[in-house]
């Protein structure tokens, strides 16, 4: 395990944009094989940034030994579903994002946990979902870690942008 003096997890700002854009762009393509139009995807992410009532990133920042020594390892999304029957909102977490050298480390974990208590102590948020893409075992297995369970939902979409392709987009 990589020495970790300091994570710190934050709500992500308008100087944190080209490392969200970075990092929800290297997600797309490690789990999905989509290579995201990155203006699409930049202007979408400032976005969020740029209204609350959308969304809210939250990055983790690790300080190293120096202070002025410190980088942005993960992000994650939180976007809001009114529950009519909870009369509260679901926050959804989406965008999940951890350097490849700083997975298995924490980063994750503490995130999630910043979330769900942050989560818990407000009477409008009855609950916190996710999805996963059904082959992503590797994240299905990190979610049950933290306390998250499978649904007894599934998700129907019909995507007007980003619609299933009959094949993955291979990386080179």
């Amino acid at each position: 395990m990589k020495p970790i003096n300091q994570l710190r997890i934050r709500q992500a700002t308008l100087q944190d944009l080209d490392v969200l854009t970075r990092f929800s762009a290297a997600m797309a393509l490690e789990t999905e094989g989509r290579r995201l139009d990155l203006s699409r995807l930049r202007s979408g992410t400032q976005a969020v940034l740029d209204c609350p009532e959308r969304g809210q990133y939250y990055v983790t920042d690790l300080h190293r030994n120096d202070p002025a020594d410190t980088v942005t390892v993960g992000q994650l999304l939180i976007t809001y579903e009114w529950s009519d029957w909870r009369n509260a909102q679901f926050w959804w977490i989406q965008s999940v994002y951890v350097e490849p050298t700083w997975r298995r480390q924490g980063v994750y974990r503490a995130m999630h946990h910043t979330v769900m208590a942050l989560a818990q102590s407000r009477a409008d948020v009855c609950g916190v979902r996710l999805y996963v893409e059904d082959d992503n075992s590797i994240a299905k297995d990190v979610y049950g870690r933290v306390g998250l369970s499978p649904s007894s939902y599934q998700i129907y979409e019909s995507d007007f942008v980003l619609p299933k392709s009959s094949s993955p987009v291979q990386s080179s």
